[in-house]
């Protein structure tokens, strides 16, 4: 069934309530309970709490009503695929918890983040809570970004002189990442910029975010052969953050990303790119290995 504009909006104003519930969850919580789960190569996406767990419950149990009425798939972290995004129209893309292990370091850098996702992999709705400074995020295709209830355009901030590079802490460990930092330096120094100022102490879902909020950024993950990496649930829903704010998302070869990826739920086979305009998003691509 095709969903209106009328009812998307209805459903972004459904998943930003569970975003909102279970952010207020996250928000008084500690965990217990700290696992390890399979797939990720990386410490970060191999640690998981019962306070992911509990936030999941919450999210799920807020959007049942919906998955009902409209015939809807899930996907969301913490529980197994059941393919059936492949087969219905539309589907729940869930991150209840984005950035575990800042979260479990007492460390901003987590976030909620919940998309509707189309069979052909183009985010229709997004909504990110951050539960650190209280920040909702909302967007809906063709409709706009919202922040905090707000609409919402980026505005450029003229005194920034740096070129901010959001990144996954994993990232400084690999081979690629000297000669791209020493890249991007330059392509700083082209625009007439001091410098890099590299960031990589978020999750996905907030390096994202920081890119929306400052006026020249980027969040980039070059791909990799190994299974693990970023998945279609930590970016589903900043992608159409960054659709509606016109800002640049894409593969690392310009291509739209594969959100409902079919052989697997992992984003490592074409990487991720997020960047602030589109000169810079070209300008990385050309830096890539």
């Amino acid at each position: 069934m095709k969903i209106s504009e009328h009812e998307l909006q209805n459903l972004v104003t459904c998943a930003a309530l569970a975003a909102t519930r279970a952010g207020e969850f996250i928000a008084r919580s500690r965990p217990e309970r700290i696992e390890r789960k399979s797939g990720g190569d990386t410490h970060a996406s191999q640690i998981v709490t019962d306070v992911d767990r509990r936030s999941q419950e919450i999210i799920l149990e807020t959007l049942a009503p919906t998955v009902a009425r409209f015939d809807l798939g899930v996907l969301a972290e913490e529980q197994h695929d059941d393919g059936l995004r492949l087969s219905k129209d539309y589907f729940w893309s869930i991150d209840p918890l984005d950035g575990t292990l800042p979260f479990v370091e007492s460390r901003p850098g987590y976030a909620v983040s919940i998309a509707l996702v189309a069979r052909d992999g183009v985010p229709l709705l997004g909504v990110v809570l951050d539960p650190v400074d209280g920040v909702l995020y909302q967007a809906a295709r063709g409709a706009g970004i919202d922040r905090n209830g707000e609409p919402w355009t980026a505005a450029p901030d003229r005194s920034s002189r740096t070129l901010a590079l959001f990144s996954d802490r994993s990232f400084a460990a690999t081979a690629e990442y000297a000669p791209f930092v020493a890249g991007l330096g330059r392509v700083a120094r082209d625009l007439g910029l001091t410098g890099v100022d590299i960031r990589p102490t978020a999750g996905a879902v907030m390096s994202a975010c920081g890119t929306l909020e400052n006026p020249l950024a980027c969040y980039v993950k070059f791909p990799k052969t190994r299974p693990g990496g970023g998945s279609l649930w930590d970016f589903a829903a900043t992608a159409c953050l960054f659709h509606e704010a016109g800002y640049v998302v894409t593969d690392i070869h310009g291509g739209q990303l594969d959100l409902n990826r079919a052989d697997s739920t992992f984003m490592n086979h074409r990487g991720v790119l997020f960047a602030s305009t589109t000169e810079l998003a070209a300008r990385i691509r050309a830096l890539r290995p």
